[in-house]
């Protein structure tokens, strides 16, 4: 497949990873549902999207002339503030395009205009399709906002709409296999798989920006892209990026913590995802190193490293600070909105409980990997300070 070709891509070498990963596990429940799922689900999506795709250049001829243009990245490890960031920044709606949570399962510009169009139609009589999409998400999200805010009404992570082309993480929280296929490492891709990864992004965020009206910015988080920024500058010569940074002591088991709770709700068992785990570990490293180091060596391009601590006591400070750093325009409309939304932002507590004496990994190794952030932020060391009071006890 060449970069001009308008149809969906495909990954086949992952495909065929996750089908061979899934068929060996003989013993697990959900086996024939996932072979289900790979050998008849997927097929049949992919050629529905492809069509649809193909469409999308017939039946919207601005789509061949639409430019994706200056767009905001927002990156970070999981559970470092992205959320909270990108939807501070998707308030100012006059700037800004993003993909909404439903939005990401319909790659192609028609499938979304139609959809757009059946709620019209169901507006009209009344809204007995919405009333029930609304209690469907009630039920299937209510239980986990206290986790993560999600909703199919919500900004959400973008890279989810490479699904299309079996390049989701998606995979790896339904079958914790995330040591089969490593969707974080796009930098260190072989440069044609990498470039066609993002070429198919591309097109879903041209057809993303027709869809809202053309002439926004693109506005995109997430965790995963951590591993992906060099080849985002690389796609988009003009992107602007946010880099999401939090105490690693209190990310990294809160992510751990996050795919242990998915995993075990599917009903693996924690041998089962051992291995997972461990390569997740390491990839919380990469999250912190990839962005500094590849932004170093483009210091060029527009950037921001954005402390949690900052955006959740200054939410509004914060957030101009970055429309300084990136060159957005910001408007009086936008400053008011963020002004409403400083008290509530500021008010804002979770109850996900987390412990990192859950995990095989120690304070001390965090430390010891991430001793450079730890200086320039200033963070507490758990490591030193567990070792002054075990000299303290042996001395006393």
């Amino acid at each position: 497949m060449n970069e001009g070709w308008v149809v969906v891509y495909f990954d086949l070498q992952y495909y065929g990873r996750v089908l061979r990963h899934v068929w060996s596990l003989k013993d697990w429940s959900g086996r024939p549902r996932m072979l289900l799922r790979l050998l008849v689900l997927v097929p049949l999506a992919t050629l529905f999207h492809s069509l649809c795709f193909l469409l999308d250049y017939l039946l919207f001829p601005r789509l061949w002339r639409q430019q994706v243009e200056r767009p905001v990245f927002i990156v970070g490890h999981a559970r470092s503030g992205t959320t909270l960031a990108h939807r501070l920044l998707a308030g100012d709606g006059d700037t800004f395009s993003y993909f909404l949570y439903w939005e990401l399962f319909f790659p192609s510009l028609l499938q979304k205009k139609l959809i757009r169009a059946l709620g019209r139609v169901d507006a009209w009589l009344g809204g007995p399709c919405l009333r029930r999409l609304k209690a469907w998400d009630e039920r299937t999200f209510g239980k986990y906002r206290h986790i993560h805010d999600m909703s199919l009404w919500n900004a959400e992570e973008d890279q989810f709409v490479m699904r299309a082309a079996f390049v989701t993480q998606q995979w790896a929280l339904d079958v914790p296999l995330m040591h089969r296929i490593d969707q974080f490492h796009v930098d260190q891709m072989p440069a044609r798989k990498r470039r066609r990864w993002l070429h198919h992004y591309r097109e879903c965020v041209k057809r993303q920006l027709l869809l809202n009206g053309g002439n926004r910015i693109h506005l995109s988080k997430n965790p995963v892209m951590c591993g992906w920024v060099g080849a985002l500058i690389e796609a988009f010569p003009d992107a602007r990026i946010a880099v999401l940074v939090r105490n690693p002591h209190q990310c990294i088991p809160s992510t751990l913590k996050l795919l242990e709770v998915s995993w075990r709700g599917k009903g693996w068992t924690p041998e089962q995802y051992a291995d997972s785990l461990r390569v997740m570990t390491e990839i919380s490293f990469d999250s912190f190193r990839n962005p500094r180091a590849v932004l170093a060596a483009h210091p060029d391009t527009p950037h921001l490293f954005v402390d949690y601590r900052e955006l959740t006591s200054r939410p509004r400070a914060t957030v101009q600070a970055i429309y300084r750093a990136l060159e957005l325009p910001y408007s009086d409309s936008f400053d008011a909105w963020l002004l409403a939304q400083e008290d509530r932002e500021r008010a804002h507590s979770t109850r996900f409980e987390y412990s990192i004496d859950d995990y095989e990994l120690s304070p001390s190794r965090i430390e010891s990997e991430l001793g450079e952030e730890f200086e320039r932020y200033g963070w507490p060391r758990h490591a030193m300070k567990e070792q002054a009071e075990q000299q303290q006890g042996a001395t006393a």
